[in-house]
Formats: C-alpha cells, structure tokens, sequence
C-alpha cells in the first residue's frame, strides 16, 4: 500500500549497509590475524596515544563484545572490545587508536564533534518520536500534517547521521597520522591500518545514505499529497 519507486533505491542503499557490515567484519578479522611489528596491544597503543597527546586522565576499559569500541565523552573514557584490548594485531590497534582520535577531538574541541554533542539529546528524542509521526500520516492521510511533522523530526537524526561522517574520518585520519608518526606502525602495515578503518567508516556512510533517501521519500509523498 505504502510501496514508492523512492523504495527501489533504498533497497540497493540497504543491500549496501549489508556488504559493509559484511565487509567490516571480514576486513576486520582478516587484519586480526597479522600482528603488529611493534608488539603492541590494542590497549598499549591507545595508553601511549592518549599519554603523547596529554591525556593521561583518560581511562581504558575493556568491555564484552565484538567491535563494541567506543569513546564516552560524557565520563571520559575509551572503551575497548577485549579482542581489541588484549590483541596485538593490525586490526586490533587501528580499532583502538580510531577511539582515541575521538578523544583528541573532545580535547582540542573539534566543531564537528561538539557539534555533534550538542545534538544529541533533541536528536535522541526526535528518533523516538519521528517514526510514530510518520506512521500516523501514512496511515490518516486527512491527518498529513502528522507526516510533515514527522519529516521534521525525522531531518534532526538524519542530520546528526550526516554530522557524523565527518567526525568519524577526522577520527580515523588524526589516528593514522598518530600512528606512524609515534611509531605504532611502520609504513608497511599502514596498508592495512587503511583498509581496516576504511571499511569501517563504509558502514557510517551507508547507514546515512539509507536515512537520507528515506527522508527524499517522505517530503516526495507529502509534496504529493499537498498538491493533490
């Protein structure tokens, strides 16, 4: 009932969201088995990047799970997934110091991350409230205003997806540069640092892409109706 030609394209960008997954993974356990010319540990890594960039405040925690890294800037601490932790491998220390350059943001205040920051608690509530709005304009098409009000909301989390991209590249990009300048890496296995958290910020691309051309769908509907 609610099929658009819009859906075509969502599909190919959904199938897409699944190869990166697919990708991600695999990239990330085939880097997994190489181990690092230094030696280090994805912990030891992270350790010595946050201590040359002054943050020696700032804990490491291994957590339970699978590429569940992730930086918490409200309590201020890297948390690390224990194959990441406690592995010395290509992979393990890419995952770790991309954490970190999070950290560095937070430091040095990048605008796009507090940007981000800013964001999140009218973004947190309008993913709640965005697809109920929506769900209720397709259905009660006397009630449209429910789906422009909906599309309203539903732009703020595609926004913040999209404020994202940047900020996980810069992320990504200051972790490289660290790595090699500091020594983590040497100019050989900065190859695979590359592959691994490029496929990496694939998945963020694909996750904002499948958003945006939702949103398209949306506004191409209620312009639709508007002009009926």
């Amino acid at each position: 009932m609610f099929f658009h030609p819009m859906d075509y394209v969502i599909i190919i960008a959904f199938l897409l969201a699944l190869w990166a997954q697919f990708r991600v993974k695999s990239t990330f356990n085939k880097w997994a088995e190489v181990p690092t010319y230094s030696g280090m540990t994805g912990y030891e890594a992270a350790r010595r990047m946050l201590d040359a960039n002054g943050l020696y405040d700032i804990p490491i925690e291994p957590v339970q799970g699978r590429l569940s890294d992730h930086y918490d800037p409200i309590n201020r601490v890297v948390r690390l997934s224990e194959p990441v932790y406690y592995e010395n491998s290509i992979a393990a220390v890419s995952v770790a110091c991309h954490e970190v350059g999070h950290a560095i943001q937070h430091k040095v205040h990048y605008p796009m991350l507090t940007l981000r920051h800013n964001m999140f608690p009218v973004v947190n509530f309008a993913s709640g409230v965005a697809p109920l709005l929506i769900i209720a304009g397709l259905f009660f098409q006397q009630f449209s205003f429910l789906l422009g009000l909906g599309i309203i909301f539903f732009s703020a989390a595609v926004a913040f997806q999209l404020v994202t991209l940047p900020v996980e590249f810069n992320a990504s990009n200051r972790a490289r540069d660290l790595m090699v300048a500091e020594g983590f890496i040497t100019n050989d296995e900065e190859r695979g640092v590359a592959k691994v958290l490029n496929a990496a910020a694939l998945t963020y691309v694909a996750a904002a892409l499948i958003s945006l051309l939702e949103l398209v769908k949306y506004i191409m509907i209620f312009t639709n109706r508007n002009n009926d």
